[in-house]
Parts: structure tokens; C-alpha cells; sequence
């Protein structure tokens, strides 16, 4: 570590240490995660605030109520919605996870003609943003009658780029032997997938489960686009319709997202250390 030597009367020297470089980007990322952290738990303080109370601007709410969770609840399908959210983002991402594993898998380890080019029109797909392909994929939907049903929710939200380029990258790095190993003894490419690769994949799977869970979970474009009935509506588009109805009651909104977004943010405290670990593995800095 860095410092200046300062002299003194008897001779001897003082060795004074500068400001650590890392105390600096400690503070910093403090004061970053604060700010970040700030309007989710304003959120939720304000959702136990009376309706006079809720714009007062006061972090703490001086009347603390829980007639805000009970009044959701109660005078709107709310539980409908959650449900309806869980349903379509656990489907999603169980399909999600098995179908794109296969793909990666097969671009890392299989040498078939016009690999790298599949690979590449695959990756291409990432630089094409959602509203662009937002009407033929309604016009696709429509045609195959998939509007207004769960079927519509789930099928168009299961492929995605994302996943089978992390994990590409995933395979790309484990390491050839075992599978080598498991070839010799006579087994195929389904079975060194489904008993080498898959169980040497659960970091990576837990990672990408979290973020296709939490990506369908606050969908609302195709959901609103999709579905018409009041059956198949999701936690997103209730509270946007919460808000329409009650525009200034803020404290049923507020109540509404704190309980849409409380089983993310357990689910994200719970499995951090995976995201993390994934990240370091598939190769990414």
C-alpha cells in the first residue's frame, strides 16, 4: 500500500498511510446499493400508510395500517393473478431450462455442417428487440389459436437466446474427459447429457432458472397482447388495472407491488450466491 514518509525531530521516520483505494470503492458501492435500495423500501413502508398519509413523503409511516393488503385481497381477484404469474413462469422455465440445455449441448459438443452458422443466426436474435417481432408473433399466435389461453402465455416465452448462449459457454469450458470416458464405455449422446452434463449444469440451471422465473414473472407486453380474458390475467396487468380503477389510491397500488415483487426479492436472496457462481463459470467477466 501506497505512503509518504514524514520526517520528525529525533530523526525517525513516520510512515503515513494514504486513503485506501479500496475503503473508496467501498463507500462508493454503499452509496450506489443505497440509492438502488431506496425506492423498493419506500415501496414497501408505504404500503402500510393510510391513504392521507401515503404521499406525505416520509420514509416511516406515522399510521401504520394493514387494511391496504386486506382491501387487495378482497375486492379484486388478486390471488387469481399470482397465481396465473406462477403457473405461466414455472412452466416457462422448466421448459425453458430442459429445451435449451439440449440446444447448447448440442452446439458445444456436436460437430454437425453449419454449426457455428446456427449458432451465430441464434445469437443474431439477441440484437432484435421485443417490439419489432411483437405483431407477427401475435399474427403467429392468432393463426394457430393460442390467443386468449395459457398455451399462448407459455409457448412464444420458452425459446429464447439468452439461455443457450450462457449455456454454451458453460459446456464450452467443462471439461471433455469425462465424457470421453462415458463414450468408451458405450454410452450415447443422450445418456452422457441427461447423467454427465445435466447434473454438472446445476449452477448454471439455478442461475438461469431465477432470471426466466423473474423475466415471465414481470412480463406484461404479451400478456396484454395475448389475452383478453379476465381469467388469464397476470399479476402485471392486475396491477396495472389496479391502477387505472383506483388512480389516486396510491396505498392499494403500493400494497399490490409490494406483494407482487416480495417473492422475487426472496428468490433472489435465497439462490444470490448461484447467480454469482454462474456468472464466474460460463466465462463471462
Amino acid at each position: 500500500m501506497a505512503s509518504d514518509t514524514v520526517a520528525t525531530r529525533a530523526g525517525t521516520t513516520v510512515h503515513r498511510r494514504r486513503p485506501s483505494r479500496r475503503a473508496g470503492l467501498t463507500v462508493l458501492a454503499a452509496v450506489l446499493s443505497l440509492i438502488s435500495i431506496l425506492p423498493v423500501l419506500w415501496m414497501v413502508t408505504s404500503s402500510f400508510k393510510t391513504r392521507a398519509t401515503v404521499t406525505d413523503g416520509s420514509l416511516i409511516p406515522r399510521e401504520f395500517t394493514f387494511d391496504n393488503f386486506v382491501y387487495v385481497f378482497t375486492e379484486v381477484p388478486f390471488g387469481r393473478y399470482l397465481w396465473n404469474s406462477f403457473l405461466i413462469s414455472a412452466v416457462i422455465t422448466v421448459a425453458a431450462l430442459f429445451f435449451h440445455s439440449m440446444a447448447a449441448y448440442a452446439l458445444a459438443r456436436l460437430r454437425f455442417p453449419g454449426r457455428e452458422k446456427l449458432f451465430g443466426a441464434i445469437f443474431a436474435t439477441l440484437l432484435v428487440t421485443a417490439p419489432v417481432v411483437l405483431i407477427p408473433l401475435f399474427l403467429v399466435a392468432r393463426e394457430l389459436n393460442l390467443l386468449d389461453s395459457y398455451a399462448g402465455l407459455i409457448i412464444p416465452s420458452i425459446f429464447n437466446a439468452f439461455g443457450i448462449f450462457l449455456l454454451r459457454q458453460f459446456y464450452l469450458g467443462l471439461p471433455r474427459e469425462l465424457e470421453e470416458a462415458a463414450v468408451i464405455d458405450g454410452c450415447g449422446h443422450w445418456r452422457v447429457y441427461w447423467n454427465i452434463v445435466l447434473p454438472m449444469s446445476r449452477p448454471i440451471l439455478s442461475a438461469l432458472a431465477i432470471f426466466f422465473f423473474l423475466a415471465n414473472w414481470n412480463a406484461f407486453v404479451w400478456p396484454l397482447v395475448a389475452t383478453n380474458d379476465q381469467d388469464l390475467t397476470v399479476v402485471q396487468l392486475g396491477i396495472a388495472s389496479f391502477q387505472t380503477q383506483y388512480t389516486s389510491n396510491w396505498n392499494y397500488i403500493l400494497a399490490a407491488a409490494t406483494v407482487a415483487a416480495l417473492p422475487m426479492l426472496i428468490l433472489f436472496f435465497v439462490f444470490q450466491r448461484q447467480i454469482v457462481e454462474s456468472v464466474k463459470t460460463s466465462g463471462l467477466k
